[in-house]
């Protein structure tokens, strides 16, 4: 008789989070990590930088297509993301989970090991200091990420002004390549996800497909661009014409890009490469990449070669998302 994998639904909540703790909890440098009613963090210079993210089954992700792991990763690596974007380093996250009482246990300690793996790669110190679970018919992961400027003053989206170069770290578009992969090939002809086959990829796809699935931003490069002098600084998560559009809007600026760029890397999203912008006096960090230059507000909060781009800029869920799960 085939013994069945413990789910969920088996546990009660402290034996679960027992479970997740002795993945996620050992690394704390807290002064009152997990396992109290909440954490105490001392912060340097007095001030915090907090973000908020949260993937839900569906419009953020598809369990044929992810495995645990994947989504600890991702959810970790989105939210380093949006403090790097800030200047800041980051030091700690806070994870809340609804679980399916279906989901099988060794999906959650999957998902601790991604956690705390990304933190790890990513932004070394950054330890996940507390959450919370609970049991939800859609999966769901909130993550709450802080992060301390070490002094330095916060790199706002709206600081670009005109003559400032237009940089950006990190890849552009494999994210997009690989979300078309598993659209494109592991899917029904009903549209319902299946589960990726990697012996069908190229080494090319596979890379493409570990950039959607497990994304591996420069979380490093944020304080460094603030230290190099940055005037404004974001995370390209929804697509660089999109974000680059969010930040023109906010500087007051027209930021041009250079060309030509391929279309994957001007729409495409969920790369979370960073987007800066330096003061010409100022040498671009290793890591950086030019890209263009911003000039005064004109028609346009954005042109590609001179010319302002037409259609679609970037992703928005509640446009784009196909309602399937999977």
């Amino acid at each position: 008789m085939t013994r069945r994998e413990p789910t969920v639904g088996d546990l009660s909540e402290r034996a679960l989070l027992t479970r997740i703790l002795n993945v996620v909890g050992d690394a704390s440098q807290a002064d009152v990590g997990p396992g109290d009613d909440a954490a105490v963090i001392t912060v340097p210079d007095g001030r915090v930088v907090l973000t908020t993210d949260t993937l839900v089954h569906g419009p953020d992700f598809r369990l044929a297509w992810s495995t645990g792991y994947d989504l600890g990763s991702k959810a970790a690596a989105v939210n380093l993301a949006d403090v790097a974007a800030m200047g800041a380093r980051p030091i700690a996250l806070l994870v809340a989970l609804a679980l399916p009482d279906t989901l099988p246990v060794a999906f959650v300690d999957e998902l601790a090991r991604g956690l705390r793996a990304a933190c790890d790669r990513l932004a070394p110190g950054c330890a996940i200091e507390g959450g919370d679970l609970t049991v939800s018919d859609t999966l769901t992961i909130a993550v709450t990420a802080a992060g301390v400027l070490d002094g330095a003053a916060p790199v706002l989206r709206s600081g670009a002004r005109p003559g400032d170069t237009v940089a950006v770290a990190g890849e552009l578009g494999a994210a997009t390549r690989g979300l078309a992969l598993l659209f494109d090939r592991f899917r029904t002809a009903d549209g319902i996800p299946v589960e990726v086959d990697a012996g069908l990829l190229t080494e090319a796809e596979r890379a493409d497909l570990a950039a959607q699935l497990r994304p591996a931003p420069p979380i490093a490069l944020g304080p460094v661009a603030a230290r190099a002098g940055a005037s404004a600084l974001m995370d390209v998560s929804d697509g660089l014409l999109l974000d680059a559009t969010r930040m023109a809007d906010a500087s007051g600026v027209t930021i041009a890009l250079d060309g030509p760029l391929g279309d994957d890397a001007l729409r495409g999203g969920e790369d979370h490469a960073l987007l800066a912008c330096f003061p010409t006096a100022a040498a671009l960090p290793a890591g950086f990449l030019r890209i263009g230059a911003v000039a005064p507000r004109g028609e346009a909060a954005v042109t590609v070669a001179g010319a302002a781009p037409s259609g679609r800029s970037g992703w928005d869920p509640y446009r784009d998302w196909d309602t399937q799960r999977g």
